[in-house]
């Protein structure tokens, strides 16, 4: 090859490099592969968060609609028993929450409002633990805590992993009303 052939294609290599070195038509897809895998944790993640908190408030409503009658004694003048009262804890669920399993109820009567217990019943593996449950919605003017748990599965496994507080990749949300009974039935 002349050594003329061989500037002309230098030159056109080097001319090939230069176009494609400014060339910017994939700029935005490299870019956009740069950002999304933490771009989609963050939402993925705060979805999560987002869920646990919507359901856990649900609980709450739950817990404290079911919990009135108790309070006015309605529930002990009726006869209700503990599977009556779940029931009507999962009717106040607005059908967001699987009762079939996964809810635990614990209704005691206590001694004082401080004797209300706030541990959480997980066993050392990290699964949970119903001993000592009961259903004693006391009589009048009683102190009565109200204690209802759910396992919540969370959907995203690694990045939800900090909420996890279960065995098995779950949550466990918590609800509690504590308060004395109306003076029914005098």
């Amino acid at each position: 090859m002349s050594s003329r052939a061989q500037t002309s294609l230098a030159a056109r290599f080097k001319g090939a490099w230069q176009r494609f070195g400014q060339d910017e038509r994939g700029a935005t897809l490299v870019e956009f592969g740069l950002i999304a895998a933490p771009f989609f944790f963050l939402i993925f993640g705060l979805l999560e968060v987002c869920l646990v908190f919507i359901m856990s408030t649900v609980l709450e409503h739950a817990v404290a609609e079911a919990s009135r009658p108790l309070r006015t004694g309605e529930s002990q003048e009726a006869g209700i028993n503990e599977e009556q009262f779940r029931l009507t804890v999962c009717g106040e669920l607005f059908g967001m929450l699987d009762c079939d399993g996964r809810l635990h109820i614990d209704v005691k009567t206590v001694t004082g409002f401080s004797g209300a217990q706030a541990n959480m019943p997980l066993d050392a593996e990290g699964n949970f633990n119903d001993d000592g449950f009961t259903y004693e919605p006391g009589g009048p003017n009683d102190i009565v805590a109200v204690r209802v748990f759910y396992e919540w599965d969370l959907i995203t496994p690694w990045i939800s992993q900090p909420l996890a507080n279960m065995a098995g990749n779950r949550h466990l949300l918590q609800a509690t009303a504590v308060f004395r009974n109306e003076p029914f039935g005098t």
